[in-house]
């Protein structure tokens, strides 16, 4: 029987421990091998695939493709469909903090003994698993403007002409943020909650002896400790929700009036309504960008405020 974990230990051995590394590094490929092929082949290669497809005027009901240069981004500098992309994405991005924000009080509160705590931790969860069809069907009804419990109530308590939701312009965008702020609840809770379990009771019994209050501990000692989990969330969570694009598809299509329309449903429309695909991949390239900008200032600006 070959012996993959320890290498010999006798000295003057040189070529079986040769031939041992060689084993271990074999061993190494064959548990790789299977990820980097999916890498490869619906990663790497499609990226480059839209790379070039950026510079023609491909279309998948042509395919026919002509060289076309810059003109794609020509084109998408003068969009203005782009810009109220990109600024209902921002919008969107908008929910990202507020649920890491929500989560970590909800984590703090779930932390302490509490009655029936195990079961709240699931209930709070279980939307983060749930389909997005059934969210996207849920809060439908929830926010349907005539008919819907949330405007049913709003009127009950005086409000006599309550947000029109998701059937209006100037309320879909941030409808949508409320749906999206209560899907990501509960998984940065379940994280936070794992931090939590890493501060140190010695510490926060430190603190109560030299007389801090509850919320001294928590702004100065608890908030800091777990800074790199924010750090994580922030990062994971911009990046999620940047591309995301099916709840919304399930939700409006993008509308009423393109105004839940955001970068990522913009290019499955070119690519997929439209089939323009050469204008969809500059889109696609476009929001690689902004998240590769988004990402690299929270990596410049993680130093002034996380703690490792």
């Amino acid at each position: 029987m070959i012996d993959w974990t320890y290498p010999p230990k006798k000295r003057g051995m040189k070529r079986m421990n040769n031939h041992w590394m060689r084993r271990q590094r074999l061993l190494g490929y064959v548990f790789v091998g299977p990820s980097m092929i999916g890498v490869l082949l619906f990663f790497l290669i499609p990226a480059i695939y839209s790379f070039a497809l950026m510079f023609t005027n491909y279309k998948f009901m042509n395919p026919k493709a002509g060289f076309v240069g810059f003109d794609n981004i020509a084109r998408l500098l003068r969009d203005p469909l782009f810009y109220l992309s990109l600024k209902n994405t921002v919008i969107f991005l908008l929910a990202v903090p507020v649920s890491i924000a929500l989560g970590f009080v909800v984590a703090v509160i779930l932390n302490r003994r509490l009655y029936l705590k195990r079961l709240l931790r699931g209930l709070y969860f279980m939307p983060y698993i749930t389909s997005g069809v059934a969210v996207a069907f849920v809060w439908m009804l929830l926010f349907h403007p005539k008919q819907g419990p949330i405007n049913g109530f709003l009127r009950s308590v005086g409000i006599a002409h309550p947000p029109g939701w998701l059937s209006t312009t100037t309320s879909s965008m941030y409808a949508i943020d409320i749906i999206w702020v209560w899907f990501l609840l509960g998984y940065n809770m379940i994280i936070y909650l794992a931090a939590l379990q890493e501060v140190s009771p010695e510490l926060l019994e430190a603190a109560k002896i030299d007389g801090a209050k509850g919320w001294q501990t928590l702004r100065k000692i608890i908030w800091p400790l777990v800074s790199p989990t924010t750090f994580l969330l922030l990062v994971t969570g911009l990046i999620m929700t940047i591309k995301t694009f099916g709840i919304i598809q399930a939700i409006t299509q993008g509308g009423p009036g393109n105004s839940t329309t955001i970068l990522s449903l913009y290019v499955y429309q070119n690519a997929f309504r439209y089939y323009d695909m050469g204008y969809a991949a500059t889109i696609s390239w476009a929001l690689f960008a902004i998240i590769l900008v988004i990402t690299l200032l929270q990596w410049l600006g993680q130093k002034k405020w996380v703690h490792y």
